[in-house]
């Protein structure tokens, strides 16, 4: 497998003299293509500042991000904006819907900015939402819809085009058990059959366990790593929760 995401040394500090917070402290790590890979930690942990360096939404005080081989903390203006909106994808907690578009045009959006043709548009719309079994909705707008259809349009979105990586920030955070699983199911075969490479923030364990590697942030470093490998995810849960305990996490907060 070739490596999409290689994070290098990376920190990021917030202040000003005689007021600095270390937000990240010295972060590493790799994603390979067709990884799941989820990112867990305590409110304030860092995992948020880490998603956001690597969407580009901030920018990292020293260190280097490379996906797909080009060093993104380089990029500025419209070359910037081109990798935004060419190999990232983003899945918000939020869907981030445009609510006087129907559900086909705020997928469509993510390909009309790009100036593709309308066919192949329509054509990738369709197989997409059959995928993620949206098809009936594609004509209604995100107030008829329910949040979990919400967020597998938002999910739709940000696979149509292809991108190299796609990001979740807290993807089931706005939804009921049943939607959260219905939305899971469908990162699992983004994953799986489809190829994508996702990397999720999340601080719910149960969410976590859908990975295929986690990742755990504490005061702004890696503490510990924990891949699925062939155990069930039942399996992989319970060794979530152990690693949270140990985090000191309650565990309220954690299933």
């Amino acid at each position: 497998m070739s490596v999409i995401l290689n994070v290098s040394n990376i920190e990021k500090y917030y202040g000003s003299k005689g007021s600095i917070t270390k937000a990240i402290d010295n972060i590493s790590f790799q994603v390979e293509s067709g990884e799941f890979v989820g990112i867990m930690g305590a409110s304030g942990s860092g995992k948020t500042t880490l998603l956001n360096c690597i969407s580009t939404i901030d920018r990292v005080t020293s260190g280097e991000i490379k996906v797909g081989g080009k060093d993104i903390t380089k990029l500025r203006g419209n070359a910037l904006n081109k990798f935004r909106r060419e190999e990232l994808g983003f899945v918000f907690q939020d869907f981030h819907l445009l609510d006087t578009l129907t559900v086909y045009e705020n997928i469509a959006l993510a390909l009309s900015i790009r100036h593709v043709a309308p066919g192949k548009i329509e054509k990738r719309i369709r197989e997409t939402a059959a995928r993620l079994g949206i098809s009936g909705i594609l004509n209604k707008y995100p107030y008829q819809i329910s949040g979990g259809e919400k967020q597998r349009t938002a999910s739709a979105r940000a696979m149509i085009g292809d991108p190299k990586l796609i990001l979740a920030d807290e993807p089931t955070g706005a939804l009921d058990s049943r939607a959260s699983r219905m939305l899971l199911k469908c990162f699992e075969e983004m994953n799986g059959k489809l190829g994508a490479t996702i990397l999720m923030v999340t601080h719910d364990a149960f969410t976590a366990s859908y990975a295929s590697r986690i990742l755990f942030i504490k005061d702004g470093g890696i503490f510990s790593e924990i891949r699925r490998g062939n155990e069930d995810r039942k399996s992989f849960f319970g060794q979530i929760i152990d690693v949270v305990t140990l985090l000191g996490g309650d565990l309220n907060d954690a299933v």
